[in-house]
This record gives C-alpha cells, structure tokens and sequence, in this order.
C-alpha cells in the first residue's frame, strides 16, 4: 500500500481492522458529548503526527491516521477528510476549510479488478502557508506549493506550483500572487 503498489483493500483483515480502529478513534473525537480530554487524547491517537499548536475541528473522518503528518500552526475545519492510504503531509502554517478531502486512493479502471478489492495509492503534499478554500477536492498524487491558495469547491487533480491562486474543475492556476498593498 504505502510503496503505491496495487493491494487487497478490501478484504485485508489487517487493513479493515486498522480502518476500523482509526474510525472509532475519530467517533470519539466527533462525539459532542465527550469530555475534552478524551476527546484530545482520540484525536492524537487517530492522528499521532500532529505539529504543534495544529487545529483539528470536529467531524474528522480518516482511514487510517499514521499516514497523516502536520507541521506547526495548522488549520482544519469541519469535515476534513483524510482516506491517507498514502502519505499525507503538510507544512507549517496550512489552513483548511471546511469539508475538504485529500483522497490518495486510486481504483483499477477495470471493474473485475476493482470488484475483486484492489487499489493503490500515491501521496499528497501540502507546503507551508497554502490555504485551501471550502470543500476542495485533492486527489493523489498532487503536491500543493508553498503560499498558494486553492478556490473553494476545487478539484485538483495535478500539481500546483508555488505562490499562485487556484481553482476550478479541473484546478487552473489563475494568477500569481503578489503582495498586498
């Protein structure tokens, strides 16, 4: 799986109950009801790599959490969704807004080949200070410069290169950024 080679998805009793483990650590987390400390302590344990001073906001949803590595000073809204069969990591100073999902599972095109469970997986980066607007969609593979921003509602699909605005379906760079005056 993390070598981006084809696997069991599926079917694979350690997989399914790794998954499992992290969904029910997030259930905990996500649970309104439950004491701050305990729900910190699921968060952690669902997504030990956390840097510092990072933000989780409540519902996360994630496949297995060891995949997923922060670096400091963090953001994640609502619903943030992490299916980290690959590894996801992101810089320092990295804002999330809500209901955005970094997916790095890719499916065989062939459908007895996917039927029968198979995928595989390939990372996603995310460099310091990229902000990426409401309900974006980052598929595998793709690296996210340094400072840019993604549009709300974007599917990126290739890599974006640094210091540039993003958006659209497919993600387009539009311009660069300059420095506000």
């Amino acid at each position: 799986m993390l070598r981006g080679e084809w696997y069991d998805a599926n079917y694979d009793r350690t997989l399914l109950a790794e998954r499992e483990h992290c969904r029910r650590l997030c259930e905990t987390f996500n649970h309104p009801e439950r004491n701050n400390d305990e729900r910190d302590a699921a968060l952690h344990q669902a997504l030990p790599r956390l840097g510092e001073r990072t933000v989780v906001v409540p519902p996360l949803y994630c496949d297995y959490g060891y995949n997923v590595a922060t670096g400091a000073d963090c953001f994640f809204n609502y619903g943030t969704t992490f299916l980290d069969e690959a590894p996801i990591r992101f810089g320092n100073h990295v804002f999330v807004g809500p209901h955005c999902g970094f997916h790095t599972a890719i499916h065989p095109l062939d459908a007895a080949r996917r039927n029968a469970g198979l995928e595989r997986a390939l990372p996603i980066t995310v460099e310091d200070d990229v902000w990426i607007g409401a309900q974006a969609c980052i598929l595998p593979g793709v690296t996210i410069g340094r400072g840019s921003v993604i549009g709300a509602g974007s599917v990126v699909t290739r890599d974006v290169p640094p210091g540039v605005v993003a958006a659209g379906n497919p993600c387009r760079v539009m311009r660069r950024i300059e420095e506000e005056k």
